[in-house]
């Protein structure tokens, strides 16, 4: 199947394209909103500018797509693989990718609002500026992960492992980090106000920091 088949058929009223074989497919802009790509091969594809909110992508391989700006709003991503995938300021709100593979992708300034990366793999990944609001993240991988002026505000941490990652600036107001690993992490100008950290692993410097909160 090519591009223009699946658009044609999809117009057509056509959801379910579980499967299908696209590599470095043009798909820019086009909009499939609640389409079934369950399992499909886009790896490398141009998503940047698509609709594609309520989309079911689960296990489909996205590596190296480019998914800039995309609106995956809704979207069920679960098992997918977005390895180095670009998603920088994609729209993400209460999208499911637990267990989704997202080592070394790019989420600059993504809308991650109540979404649900629960063992998801975020390993080295670029989540500078990108809102995490009231997120699942709970047991997710974000070793090494770049945080930088993140909101994390209310987000479940729960076991994570957020092992040397940069937490500068991050506002992590309320969030539940308990059991998480926050070993050789960056945290100037963190924000910790009211988060839960019991059983939680934390570089030297931080418990101070938090223990201050009680005392101003």
């Amino acid at each position: 199947m090519n591009v223009n088949e699946l658009l044609k058929r999809y117009t057509a009223g056509e959801k379910d394209f579980g499967a299908i074989e696209l590599p470095k497919a043009p798909l820019q802009a086009v909009i499939l909103r609640g389409i079934s790509l369950k399992g499909a091969d886009l790896v490398g594809a141009n998503l940047s500018g698509a609709d594609l909110s309520g989309a079911d992508l689960s296990g489909a391989n996205l590596t190296g797509a480019n998914l800039t700006g995309v609106i995956l709003s809704r979207a069920r991503l679960i098992d997918a693989i977005l390895r180095v995938a670009n998603l920088t300021r994609a729209d993400l709100v209460k999208a499911d990718l637990s267990r989704a593979n997202l080592v070394g992708a790019k989420l600059k300034a993504a809308n991650l609002v109540q979404a649900n990366l629960s063992r998801a793999s975020l390993g080295e990944a670029d989540l500078h500026g990108a809102n995490l609001y009231q997120a699942n993240l709970r047991r997710a991988h974000l070793y090494e992960a770049d945080l930088i002026g993140a909101t994390l505000q209310g987000v479940d941490l729960s076991s994570a492992d957020l092992l040397g990652a940069s937490l500068i600036r991050a506002d992590l107001t309320d969030a539940i980090l308990t059991a998480a690993d926050l070993s050789h992490t960056q945290w100037t100008g963190i924000n910790l106000t009211g988060a839960k950290l019991h059983g939680a692993t934390l570089p030297e410097g931080m418990l101070a920091l938090v223990q201050s909160y009680s005392l101003s």
